[in-house]
């Protein structure tokens, strides 16, 4: 392996410590910081410190959020009798580029997993049946990640809200636009047959 000045060593080590990022990767990003003026060196530096001392969770539904309440909770334009359920905050930006969802969230920071150890008292599960009892809340939609994981958080939930009043959904689940049937494995495909509609 190629023998690098420490400061330099360092940094495409800690690069490669980034998701998606191995050593070609990581070589490559120090390489760039090393052309790139000091100001914006700098500035990343900040940027990364920032999302470390100004960003908490939202008190209401446990997005990321730079305030007490998220920008999804505070804005009195969102309709707050429907709730959607996400695993993690990043899961919400596709939901929001379809524009078609105006309601509000709730981040579980997880899915269960035996396997990991994680249960459902490990997930953020209690405020959304305090949100259930304290508003007017008519639906909500279960929109974790179609893994073994996100079924069993589904199910979970589903039983437990069900009980509580409101409707409880199910995103829908199947073949990707563009894909080819030939790809697609037997659980979407099934999914993507039960969840057919009329034409």
């Amino acid at each position: 392996m190629a023998e690098f000045a420490e400061p330099l060593a360092r940094l495409i080590q800690e690069c490669k410590r980034l998701p998606g990022i191995g050593q070609k990767s990581a070589q490559r990003i120090a390489f760039h910081l090393l052309r790139v003026p000091r100001a914006d060196a700098e500035n990343l530096a900040q940027a990364i410190l920032d999302i470390k001392d100004k960003l908490g969770i939202c008190a209401q539904c446990n997005n990321i959020s730079d305030g007490e309440l998220c920008l999804y909770c505070r804005d009195p334009h969102r309709e707050h009798s429907q709730i959607c359920v996400v695993e993690e905050p990043h899961n919400i930006l596709p939901i929001e580029t379809t524009h078609s969802f105006r309601g509000l969230y709730h981040v579980l920071h997880g899915a269960i997993s035996p396997l990991r150890g994680i249960g459902p008292e490990q997930l953020k599960i209690k405020g959304l049946v305090d949100r259930l009892h304290q508003n007017d809340i008519q639906e909500i939609i279960l929109a974790t990640n179609p893994t073994v994981e996100g079924e069993a958080t589904a199910v979970y939930l589903s039983r437990l809200l069900k009980p509580l009043g409101p409707r409880v959904t199910r995103i829908a689940m199947g073949i990707p636009v563009g894909s080819d049937l030939e790809f697609a494995d037997e659980v979407t495909m099934s999914r993507s047959l039960e969840n057919r509609r009329e034409m």
